[in-house]
């Protein structure tokens, strides 16, 4: 059976989303099922409308399922991709996050397989404590962290983020880093975890 493997993103400009797109083509060149899901949007329409790029954007991915709590019981391993805000998740995620409760308290997120990816508009924007972030509900979860650290050479390419590959975006709205082939590695090392992970539990 191949590896199930969740990508859940929040973007409001594109950039997380194309992670995910990344991660997603390399979780099938591995092996695996992949599903990429988006989370909720919570920010007022009247707030959306008045940025014709976020506007756009949503509009251009609208097709794009939303996560439910049944696609996190269904992966054996989960990508989360999201960008900071001031150095923490966005509120998206973190709603949805809050309501994983019941499947936490029956066990059914137990030795999942996470990893994490993030963007900011500067180097030093919060990428780094934004995945750390994510990893602390992981880790309350019971679910195995599978970071990359520098077990690649394209960390070093990317900027050399061991906990999760990360990206600066200019005020262009284009990557600043060539994170692609980092992305890649982190999808499809998390694909690795999960499978020793499982034939471990068989």
């Amino acid at each position: 059976m191949p590896i199930k493997l969740a990508i859940i993103y929040y973007s409001s400009g594109g950039t997380n989303y194309q992670l995910a797109k990344w991660a997603e083509y390399a979780g099938r060149e591995a092996g695996a099922e992949v599903k990429v899901m988006k989370v909720p949007e919570l920010a007022p329409q009247s707030v959306i409308d008045a940025n014709k790029d976020w506007k756009a954007f949503l509009e251009s991915t609208k097709e794009v399922p939303e996560v439910t709590l049944d696609d996190l019981e269904w992966a054996d391993a989960i990508i989360f991709s999201v960008p900071t805000r001031f150095g923490n998740m966005p509120s998206q995620m973190k709603q949805f996050l809050d309501t994983t409760g019941g499947l936490w308290f029956n066990g059914k997120l137990v030795n999942k397989v996470v990893s994490a990816m993030s963007s900011a508009q500067n180097p030093h924007g919060g990428q780094e404590a934004t995945i750390l972030s994510l990893y602390t509900t992981m880790y309350h979860w019971g679910a195995i962290v599978a970071a990359p650290g520098y077990a690649d050479p394209s960390a070093y390419k990317a900027g050399g983020n061991p906990y999760g590959t990360s990206v600066t975006v200019g005020q262009d709205g284009k990557m600043v880093e060539d994170v692609e082939a980092a992305v890649k590695y982190q999808a499809k090392r998390t694909v690795s975890v999960a499978e020793w992970v499982k034939k471990g539990e068989e």
